[in-house]
């Protein structure tokens, strides 16, 4: 029999993400400081992710990376937190969103307080999915279990 899921929680109590990136090292040390609680995974959401995201002071949500098939859309609920796409800096705040259509703008959030930024993020789960970080030499590939990373001519880290 399934395990019942719950209707409803307090976010900022749901587990944090055991490992906290899928990146490759030397990639995965530059996420030190961001904590993600996955939400929708509580609920058994499988169209969609939902996390709740904390930045510490100084940390990144992400390397600068598009997505060639995945939507991607924050809210800010806490802090002041600076997006930053291949276009530009901007400064989000409490109740202010962006979004990331498929193919759209490189983008990264990064936390230049000293004070914890958190928001919401949501993302689809496309198959076939591709990233591209055009600030460093990477590429992911989505496959059935998992992110599988390269170079950008190929080869394996």
């Amino acid at each position: 029999m399934e395990q019942r899921r719950p209707l409803s929680i307090r976010a900022s109590k749901a587990p944090a993400r055991v490992k906290p990136s899928n990146y490759p090292s030397p990639f995965a040390e530059r996420m030190a400081g961001r904590l993600k609680h996955p939400l929708g995974d509580l609920f058994g959401l499988r169209n969609f992710g939902v996390n709740l995201t904390e930045l510490m002071p100084g940390a990144v949500s992400s390397l600068l990376h598009r997505h060639t098939r995945q939507d991607e859309f924050i809210y800010v609920l806490e802090g002041e937190l600076t997006l930053v796409t291949d276009e530009g800096e901007l400064v989000v705040t409490p109740r202010m969103c962006a979004g990331f259509a498929a193919g759209g703008l490189a983008h990264q959030i990064v936390n230049r307080l000293a004070a914890v930024g958190i928001y919401l993020e949501i993302g689809d789960r496309s198959p076939d999915d591709a990233v591209s970080y055009p600030a460093d030499d990477l590429i992911a590939v989505r496959e059935d279990d998992g992110w599988l990373f390269t170079r950008k001519d190929g080869s394996p880290y």
